[in-house]
């Protein structure tokens, strides 16, 4: 959430860079609520003073015997007209609260503005693009000799978009989630299994509600009022909500997999079928808390971690500097690490590294306190490291072989029990 007391300052300037995310985006009617509810709380500090002096008057009219009745008539209107400003001054604090909920982070300086995602920018490549010398295969296609997922038997127990692993697609799919975690730890990062329900209140400390509300799976019940997690990241987030944690303690860096859950399934065209975009997907988080100073170096650290696990499976990839435009709702600054995939003949995300600031953590109430100063709000950062569904595309598509083999990257071995060399047809 935004500084109400950072938007008082430039108005205008404010809104000009909300808008480089949401053009939309108006601060107007937040600004006149504003200015509505600075003004009654100065009128109820200058009743309240008025109160004080007759209350002093009052006493000083007992002390010699004088009649009072017109001062307690007085005390009592002041007292009447104090209650009822300050009923008017908590309900516009909601509306204002309501209305700063749905505005989004602000983009930092150095981010490219445009509304377009085509305007992203690489600014680091790694490997190259295979090349094939046989006519190969997107991993549907694979998938039909190699028997890794049964995606119509998926259909049968839940409906279209969601995954089912088989074999050895869930060995493999099992082994790349113990090779990221196994990464991640060496990496400095602590281990959490968070629980895959949260509350309302949780979600929208990582602003994930109000405004994505209908992206999102729920239980609601006279007992239950809960949401499945979109990303660990809202699980993690929640850890620390109304917290005061100390110095010393920071940076806290956390990784964590959960399957995730997303109604928004993504286009049923041909570069969307199985495994590209599902409402269920497997996903090692990275999430951490930081001194606001400490931010850029433990992005950095978050963003190395992720990079390195792709490194260690030998595929080509880049990063990319999001557009404002094409930033999250949270976000002041994302790079997307994207690999290729030959089947879809295009890069895809894998990984969104993301510097939240303040924003997250001033919703959630999580501070920490340096020696003797007043506590103030943290930064929280979080990126995926990874998200397995694509990255088991990638795997299968830029490793395949012309007779519709596998070659499984020498890393993962130690995690399949035994020496797979290759994944072949059936």
């Amino acid at each position: 959430m935004l500084d109400i007391k950072e938007l008082r300052k430039d108005p205008s300037a404010f809104e000009a860079k909300l808008k480089t995310k949401i053009p939309e985006v108006d601060i107007g009617p937040v600004i006149a609520l504003d200015e509505k509810l600075r003004a009654i709380k100065t009128e109820v500090e200058e009743l309240k003073s008025k109160r004080n002096q007759s209350s002093k008057e009052i006493g000083y009219r007992k002390q010699k015997g004088e009649d009072i009745a017109a001062f307690m008539a007085e005390m009592g209107a002041l007292g009447d007209k104090i209650a009822v400003r300050d009923q008017e001054a908590a309900r516009l604090e909601s509306d204002i609260h309501e209305m700063l909920a749905v505005l989004p982070n602000l983009p930092m300086d150095d981010i490219p503005v445009s509304p377009s995602p085509k305007d992203n920018v690489c600014i680091k490549m790694v490997g190259e693009k295979p090349e094939f010398p046989f006519p190969f295969k997107n991993h549907v296609e694979l998938n039909e000799e190699l028997r890794l997922f049964d995606f119509p038997r998926a259909a049968k127990i839940s409906g279209s978009g969601w995954p089912l692993y088989r074999g050895m697609g869930a060995r493999l799919e099992w082994a790349l989630l113990n090779y990221m975690l196994d990464t991640h730890r060496a990496n400095g990062f602590t281990q959490i299994m968070p629980p895959l329900l949260v509350r309302p209140e949780t979600m929208y400390g990582s602003a994930h509600l109000p405004k994505f509300e209908s992206q999102l799976f729920k239980i609601k019940d006279e007992d239950y009022h809960l949401y499945l997690i979109p990303t660990s990241e809202s699980a993690l987030n929640g850890m620390h909500m109304d917290e005061i944690l100390e110095e010393e303690h920071l940076p806290l860096m956390y990784t964590a997999y959960t399957p995730c859950f997303r109604r928004e399934a993504g286009a049923a065209g041909s570069q969307e079928r199985g495994l590209i975009r599902t409402h269920q997907f497997n996903k090692v988080e990275l999430f951490c808390l930081t001194a606001p100073e400490d931010s850029p170096r433990v992005y950095e650290k978050m963003l190395a971690s992720a990079e390195e696990v792709l490194q260690g499976l030998g595929l080509h990839y880049r990063n990319m500097l999001l557009t404002t435009g094409d930033m999250s709702f949270a976000a002041a600054k994302t790079i997307d690490i994207e690999v290729w995939l030959p089947g879809q003949n295009r890069y895809y995300e894998v990984s969104s590294v993301s510097n939240c600031t303040d924003f997250q953590a001033r919703r959630s109430q999580i501070r920490f306190r340096k020696k003797n100063e007043k506590p103030q709000f943290v930064h929280t950062l979080n990126g995926s490291g990874l998200a397995t569904s694509r990255l088991m595309v990638a795997l299968l598509e830029n490793n395949q072989q012309a007779d519709g083999s596998i070659l499984v990257p020498k890393i993962l071995h130690k995690y399949l029990e035994e020496e797979i060399v290759a994944i072949k047809p059936r």
